[in-house]
């Protein structure tokens, strides 16, 4: 009985030894990789795309040095109360659903803290300005230089029939709808996200603009062509009503818009030749739709897109019998308007010609 009980214990023993040994290795595997250091800021980078698995996710981890094992790591988040038992300080719901986004963590974080922060969707955001005046071809050269998404996909969603109908644009693309603005974007997010965010912000922001919002989708449309135009023509705020009159004028009269900003869309949208230094008189007789100094009204689409300040000139000019304009400070950007062309033909003498 003696030996038996000897053998027991030994047993026993071996038993216990075993099990603390079990326990000190999944300690081992599941504890921080570096002890937490509050005063350091180093942070890993680290992205989990769209319909990444649990078990990829865990072996990302490892891989970056984030975790010990990725296979503790799987079944941890397979069953959230083992969490709950090692770190109850962290609150672990009962079911875990990690996310795509861009998370920014440190070596120090144990499991709870890991699942915590991929469970929250956070995204690393980029902040770009879309600067007014620009084509739809110009912003999608930003969002892909910004690694945002590719130009073309960009281009091919804001000429989508499907975008056009969903947002009731009259035209044959986005190009005006895309408003000029300060945004927040994610890498790597889908074109239509991008473009469909520029959208929705212009239907927002025309709210400010008295009565354009009830406009009908052509009647929209129309202004947006125009502020388009004014957007390229104007420099100093306070003269963009001004440029619109000008424009709402000859529009009138049936009168050629005479725009050099038309033709310079003409050169660099539509013929992809470089910007010009300046418009000659050659460039004016080319054939096109969108030569102001050719066909009379309005151009086919918008030729660049306009900020508020356009829009609201634009949706409401002031009334002035102003049929012309030109530069008289080209520094500053200022204009002379003038009534007659006899009186454009004087100022001309003050200034130099658009």
């Amino acid at each position: 009985m003696k030996t038996k009980g000897k053998v027991f214990l030994i047993l026993l023993c071996f038993l216990i030894l075993i099990i603390a040994a079990g326990f000190l290795y999944c300690y081992s595997q599941i504890s921080p990789v570096k002890p937490l250091d509050i005063s350091s800021e180093e942070t890993v980078r680290f992205e989990v795309p769209m319909g990444t698995s649990t078990f990829k996710i865990a072996q990302d981890l490892q891989e970056k040095g984030l975790i010990k094992n990725s296979k503790f790591f799987y079944y941890f988040v397979r069953y959230p109360k083992l969490i709950n038992v090692i770190f109850p300080d962290e609150q672990i719901p009962e079911s875990i659903v990690l996310k795509s986004g861009i998370y920014h963590l440190n070596y120090g974080m144990n499991y709870g803290e890991l699942v915590n922060a991929l469970s929250s969707g956070q995204q690393e955001y980029i902040k770009l300005a879309i600067p007014e005046g620009k084509t739809i071809s110009q912003i999608g050269k930003i969002l892909e230089d910004n690694n945002i998404c590719k130009q073309d996909d960009f281009k091919a969603v804001c000429y989508s029939p499907k975008i056009l109908n969903k947002y009731n644009i009259a035209g044959e693309s986005a190009e005006g709808f895309l408003f000029p603005e300060t945004y927040f974007f994610t890498l790597g997010m889908t074109a239509q996200d991008a473009a469909e965010i520029m959208i929705e912000t212009f239907f927002e922001k025309i709210k400010s603009i008295e009565g354009l919002s009830e406009k009908t989708p052509q009647e929209l449309y129309n202004i947006v062509i125009l502020a388009s135009i004014v957007e390229r023509e104007y420099r100093v705020a306070d003269e963009a009503p001004l440029i619109a009159s000008v424009f709402t004028n000859r529009l009138k009269q049936n009168i050629g818009l005479y725009s050099c900003a038309t033709i310079v869309y003409i050169i660099t949208e539509i013929q992809g030749r470089p910007h010009p230094d300046r418009v000659l008189l050659e460039d004016t007789k080319i054939d096109s739709p969108y030569n102001t100094y050719k066909w009379a009204g309005l151009t086919p689409g918008p030729i660049s897109n306009p900020g508020l300040v356009a829009l609201s000139a634009a949706a409401n000019p002031p009334k002035t019998n102003y049929y012309f304009f030109q530069v008289v400070d080209s520094q500053e950007g200022r204009h002379v308007f003038t009534s007659t062309f006899d009186e454009h033909k004087a100022s001309h003498n003050l200034s130099t010609k658009k």
